[in-house]
């Protein structure tokens, strides 16, 4: 994992600042973004339920999920497969669109099919093709993968495999993609990732990107920052921009030093520097899910347990809290926040001429965190724009209002 920060610091510094810097001399559009936008500004939700009324009613136009791998090992069509493919057929049938992203480096793997080699790189084409054509219209978009970059996504690849990975796919599908929007997106600014993506922008009808400020680790946001990202994607790129994720939190807050010592108690350490000399006893003692996701992305590698727990975003898992200069300043982590959040950030994002869409994160808060499995956890529970009982929270009714006048201002725009 050290090696993928190192990536990001050092293409960042390269490319970032520059690239920034000449989007204020590129023009702001081109045929590719004009088609995208005469399609519509894309207005959508992750993880979305089957609430169909209720999504329609918030003025979403677009859910985003994943598609689970096709095969079984003897070759014969996976139920899970299936009963995505049925999902989509229920969103379909009511006029939501879908953007689809595609199965992870791990999914291959798991079913023996080693994505580095020629044949493994065959089989990912094959793959890919049969994905879009047998989908057919119940999907409207695809993302091919998700986050390469981020290690417990990207695992067993190395990031220069990932792109390659990414890129053949986009290369077998965008002939035969008809009037599907095919992309790949970066869990953020990702410059090592689009460097080396460079060679398959021409396969692309958009390029994603993921952003969460003022939501991880130690590090405070801005909206501002919004605007850079996009400018520095878009002038290095010259492609429609789609903001694939992103979000902001609706609760969390600091820990005070006796409750980080009481997790540390409940774990069997009595400060962070007893859990470093005894890691891998701290690192058992944690909740199983937690204990399983830590071993995965340091590769049983005890050596690494200690930063990944204590110097990076895991450390607000493992503390279940999200420190007081984790937030963009005017939006604090309540309800009412992460609604004044999408009040001012949907209508902005819109006026950007060479953006095509936004897809929140996400549609409802899970009862616990998908990464360490606990249900205090704040950093992946409060996402939602209702909560786990269904009931719209402020969010709710600000990304209503936000995208159902940006249906209006398209309306009036094409009269």
């Amino acid at each position: 994992m050290e090696q993928f920060v190192k990536d990001q610091i050092e293409y960042g510094l390269k490319y970032i600042p520059l690239n920034i810097a000449k989007s204020f001399f590129v023009r702001q559009t081109n045929d590719a973004v004009r088609e995208m936008r005469r399609r519509g500004f894309l207005r959508g939700v992750c993880h979305p339920n089957e609430h169909y009324d209720q999504l329609k009613e918030a003025n979403i136009g677009w859910i985003r999920i994943d598609i689970s791998f096709p095969f079984e090992k003897d070759g014969s069509l996976s139920p899970y497969y299936l009963g995505f493919k049925e999902r989509c057929r229920g969103y379909a049938e009511r006029g939501i669109k879908v953007m689809a992203v595609t199965p992870y480096p791990k999914d291959y793997f798991d079913c023996g099919i080693d994505v580095r080699t020629p044949e493994g790189e065959d089989r990912v084409r094959e793959i890919a093709r049969f994905l879009l054509q047998d989908l057919g219209d119940l999907v409207a978009g695809f993302q091919v993968t998700n986050e390469m970059g981020l290690p417990h996504f990207t695992l067993p690849l190395n990031l220069e495999e990932a792109a390659r990975f990414i890129g053949v796919q986009l290369e077998a599908l965008y002939p035969i993609r008809g009037d599907k929007l095919i992309g790949y997106n970066s869990g953020g600014p990702g410059a090592d990732l689009h460097a080396r993506m460079r060679p398959y922008f021409q396969y692309c009808d958009y390029i994603g990107v993921d952003i969460y400020l003022g939501c991880f680790d130690y590090a405070p946001g801005a909206m501002w920052m919004f605007d850079a990202i996009l400018r520095y994607l878009w002038a290095l790129t010259k492609k429609p921009i789609l903001l694939q994720e992103f979000g902001y939190i609706s609760g969390g807050a600091p820990k005070t030093k006796r409750e980080k010592r009481d997790v540390l108690n409940r774990y069997g350490a009595e400060d962070e520097k007893d859990a470093k000399a005894h890691i891998e006893q701290f690192v058992d003692n944690l909740p199983a899910h937690f204990r399983k996701h830590v071993k995965y992305v340091c590769g049983n590698d005890p050596s690494r347990y200690y930063n990944l727990l204590f110097r990076s975003d895991l450390t607000n898992h493992l503390y279940c809290e999200l420190p007081a200069v984790t937030k963009i300043p005017g939006y604090p982590h309540t309800p009412q926040g992460q609604g004044d959040f999408y009040r001012d950030i949907l209508q902005r994002l819109y006026d950007i001429p060479f953006v095509c869409g936004a897809i929140i994160y996400c549609w409802k808060d899970p009862r616990s965190c998908h990464v360490c499995g606990q249900e205090d956890c704040p950093t992946e529970t409060r996402w939602g724009l209702v909560d786990a009982d269904d009931r719209p929270k402020p969010s709710f009714y600000a990304v209503q209002k936000a995208f159902g006048r940006i249906k209006w201002m398209e309306r009036v725009e094409k009269q």
